[in-house]
């Protein structure tokens, strides 16, 4: 059931220095929330390449599968340690490959989280964030990139593994281009999104990216309303000093759009805030 919290401060998206590429200790991110006045911080680094062979074939994106279990702990035991002070959720960034899905979903089924992040990253087997992967494409190959993302992201939200999906128009990082491909994609997954009833984030790291701005773009999110998507609040902070980045900002564009509130989550139960 969902229940409504008036004054909540929260951010759901965070890394540490565990994935290989962020900076940092989990409680550093917990104690830059505080000092930020947040009331609740949610720890998601990248999951684990569950279905690879290796145990950490990707040392600078990925934990490995034999830190999962610690990750979780650690998280777990800073819950307890900050009640109280802050609300420390447990979360975690899901990869999304559908292929793969049971074997993700047997790992997580072992832990008590508090929400599951699914972000699509590859797309054809290459990286959302290749430079150069558009480099030669014509406009009906770009057309068809494009569709594929918004299949993945689609699948997802009916995959029933995923509270929130992540950074939906991430594509555009380093190709702002991205946006001016005409699909009527984007809104066919929106529409879905809006039926399976899964959040999406407004993910404020676009600003560390060649898109500048958020994920996803107002457009996008005037699209999300009117098919009655949930919102939820990310930073995908990679550095304590990104805790809650453009909180306020974010808040404010969302009332302007006609929301009228936003989501976070505890034991996968949905809690609505008013903007």
């Amino acid at each position: 059931m969902n229940g409504s919290n008036p004054s909540v401060l929260f951010d759901l998206h965070t890394h540490h220095d565990r994935c290989g590429h962020a900076r940092g200790k989990i409680q550093h991110y917990i104690d830059a929330a505080i000092e930020k006045g947040m009331t609740a911080i949610g720890i998601s680094d990248h999951s684990p390449y569950f279905a690879e062979v290796e145990d950490r074939p990707f040392p600078h994106i990925t934990m490995g599968k034999s830190e999962f279990s610690s990750y979780v702990e650690e998280v777990l035991q800073l819950k307890k340690q900050y009640a109280g002070k802050i609300d420390v959720l447990l979360g975690v960034e899901s990869d999304f490959f559908p292929q793969h899905l049971k074997e993700y979903k047997s790992f997580y089924d072992k832990y008590p989280f508090d929400y599951i992040i699914g972000s699509v990253h590859f797309v054809e087997d290459v990286s959302i964030f290749k430079k150069g992967r558009w480099d030669g494409l014509s406009t009906t190959e770009k057309m068809r990139v494009k569709e594929a993302y918004y299949s993945l992201i689609e699948q997802s939200a009916r995959s029933g593994l995923f509270q929130i999906l992540g950074h939906i128009d991430a594509m555009k990082g380093y190709y702002p281009s991205f946006s001016s491909i005409e699909t009527d994609a984007i809104e066919k997954t929106l529409k879905i999104i809006g039926e399976q009833d899964v959040a999406i984030e407004i993910n404020t790291s676009g600003k560390t990216k060649d898109s500048g701005g958020w994920y996803p773009a107002d457009e996008i999110l005037e699209v999300a309303k009117h098919y009655g998507v949930k919102v939820t609040f990310g930073s995908d902070a990679h550095d304590p000093h990104r805790v809650g980045d453009d909180f306020e900002f974010v808040q404010k564009r969302l009332k302007e759009i006609g929301f009228t509130e936003w989501v976070y989550f505890k034991e996968k139960k949905r809690i609505s805030v008013p903007l």
